[in-house]
């Protein structure tokens, strides 16, 4: 089997922190710190894509790897798609798909997903989940949730609580509810990783209703009959960066290191 291959999905018009691939952090931009991890990664190499001419032109200047996508993709993972078929990829290379907004992911997780994929043939998609200990994240619809079976393969996704304990949430879930432990709920990473002819055939399909109402990519997946097999993340995530209070914590956090 060919190598895994990073691809970085990377789009200016983010609604909620406009301009996000190249928002500072510690003087550089924040898809900067994003390919600088996935280069530590254990693959055959690192692509940025992206349909912005500014984030190619300063990535480039780095020494980046950047391909120019159309502008009309609804989703990250139909950007990858193009970019895989301009890079040449076969339909067996893996792509491991690293948000451009994850500038903490760990190496290691980028390894770890690209061999879960490698462990389950069956499936057409891998991704990872951590646990959630509290109420506010579960409540939370930013950080979005997933419900698997015994083997590991995904039923659910939703920005909603899923599952709602339906004895102890009652009609409201509060801030300060206790989370059973034995209970597994679980905080969707937004990593993936899939062969690059899976790709092409994911973009070729229609969004379905799910995938719009939750603007969750992977639900098309599921709605159209694939298998998504997760794993518990490796090494400890912290959520991406999605509002300018996200950013603020990046910040702080790499103040600190």
């Amino acid at each position: 089997m060919p190598r895994p291959i990073v691809l970085i999905p990377a789009r200016m018009q983010s609604s909620r922190l406009p301009n996000k691939p190249l928002a500072d952090i510690a003087g550089k931009p924040m898809v900067w710190h994003v390919w600088q991890r996935a280069l530590q990664a254990e693959v055959a190499g690192v692509a940025i894509a992206t349909d912005s001419q500014q984030v190619c032109d300063v990535m480039r200047d780095f020494g980046a790897q950047v391909v120019m996508t159309k502008s009309s993709h609804l989703s990250g993972t139909e950007r990858l798609a193009e970019a895989s078929s301009l890079l040449g990829l076969s339909d067996e290379t893996p792509v491991v798909n690293v948000q451009g907004d994850e500038p903490l992911i760990s190496p290691d997780v980028i390894n770890q997903i690209a061999l879960l994929l490698q462990q389950h043939p069956e499936a057409s998609m891998a991704t990872l989940w951590e646990p959630i200990d509290n109420a506010l994240h579960l409540m939370n619809p930013n950080m979005v949730k997933v419900v698997t079976d015994q083997q590991g393969y995904a039923l659910a996704f939703s920005r909603s609580p899923i599952p709602w304990h339906r004895d102890l949430f009652g009609s409201q879930l509060h801030a300060d509810t206790r989370l059973p432990k034995t209970v597994p709920f679980c905080r969707h990473l937004g990593i993936y990783a899939y062969r690059a002819g899976f790709l092409r055939s994911y973009a070729q399909w229609p969004a379905c209703e799910m995938e719009q109402v939750e603007a969750l990519e992977q639900l098309r997946v599921l709605w159209h009959g694939y298998k998504i097999i997760l794993a518990q993340a490796c090494a400890p995530t912290h959520a991406g960066v999605d509002t300018p209070e996200d950013l603020a914590r990046v910040r702080a956090m790499m103040a600190e290191k």
